[in-house]
This record gives structure tokens, sequence and C-alpha cells, in this order.
């Protein structure tokens, strides 16, 4: 069940900048992606990589969030520091309004975000660009079952709720990680140094 919701003063204006989120399946390699990324546009500036808030602690999985109980969720969003927020698998994400602030600036943010969640983060962020992280299945089976914290019913079940994704999904961009890990990392980086050369890079279709 996934639940959404996102304001920010500006979201009806026109922004500058704009927004990769990274979309893809649990073993998809995204994180991986992502840090590829970053330390290949290290000290470069006008890039954002975004820490997402997530209601689950710091050392669980392998994606660098700020780690937040309930309560703290709670207080978060009563304080207004998110400018989308919304729940899914059991968890609760957060993404920080400086986001639009950044892109304000007709700079260029890169986050992981969630399939499920795709339409109201490009709402709340008009100029989201959506890249989706793409494994063959077989590929995909092995590394979840690699990762050893699922039953084989349960990595079914998560393969069957991807395909069910991927078929209302038409991405922006799709990157295919089922080989090395560097080569899609690069092509990442070659659509983040297109936004950040461009000073916010149009959602054209590949």
């Amino acid at each position: 069940m996934m639940a959404v919701s996102g304001s920010h003063p500006a979201t009806k204006a026109t922004v500058p900048g704009h927004l990769f989120v990274v979309l893809g399946p649990s073993g998809s390699g995204k994180d991986t992606l992502m840090s590829h990324a970053r330390a290949a546009l290290a000290g470069q500036g006008g890039v954002m990589f975004v820490r997402r808030a997530i209601t689950r602690p710091a050392d669980a999985g392998s994606e660098d969030h700020v780690a937040m109980s309930e309560a703290e969720f709670d207080a978060a969003v009563d304080a207004g520091i998110f400018a989308l927020t919304w729940a899914a698998n059991g968890l609760r994400y957060g993404l920080p309004r400086e986001v639009m602030d950044h892109l304000l600036r007709g700079e260029v943010a890169v986050v992981n975000g969630s399939r499920g969640a795709w339409s109201q983060i490009r709402k709340v962020f008009p100029s989201a660009v959506s890249v989706e992280i793409k494994v063959d299945r077989d590929v995909l089976a092995q590394r979840l079952e690699v990762r050893g914290r699922e039953s084989r019913v349960e990595i079914e079940a998560r393969l069957a709720r991807a395909a069910a994704l991927d078929s209302s999904l038409e991405a922006d961009h799709v990157i295919d990680n089922s080989g090395a890990p560097e080569r899609a990392g690069g092509e990442l980086v070659k659509l983040i140094r297109a936004g950040m050369a461009a000073g916010g890079y149009g959602a054209t279709r590949n």
C-alpha cells in the first residue's frame, strides 16, 4: 500500500532545475549506481545527492539515509521540513524541502525514488526526470538470493511486484544494470552531467 503527500509554496511555480529520480526494484543496484555517480562528480558544484529520511535504522540496507523513528518522522512532518512524504512496505520516506530550494536555483538533484510514488513526485517536482534501472529477471533473482534477506517465496513475490510496476511505468530514461555496474554507473553520470551542463535537463524520452 502506498500513501503519498507533498507540499511546498513553490510547487506550482516554474522550477528551472531538474530532479533525477532513480527508480527500480530492490536488488537492481540503484544505491551502487548512485554511489558511483556521487564519487565521479565529487567536488563539482551544481548537483545534490539527496539523503532521504526513512523510518528504519541507519545500518539497515545500503542506502545512506537519515534514520528516523516514527515519532521523529511525525515531528518532522509537523515542523514542515519535508517537501514530499510517502509510505510503502511498512516504512515512511521523506524528501527535505531543501531539494526544492536547490532546484529553484536552476541546479540538479539526484534522489533514490519509488516507482509507486512516481506520479506524485512529478506533481510536487514538475521538472522531475525518471531514470529507471532495469535488470534481467534471472539476474535480479540471483542478486536477491545472494543478499539473503528473504525466502524464495518472498523473492518470487518481490519479482512479481517488480514486473507489475515495470508495466505501469514509462520512464524518461532506462539504464540496464544486468552487467557491470561501472558501465551502468557511467550512463547515469552522463545523464547528470548533461543536466548540469544545460542548467537543468528536460524530460526527453530515449
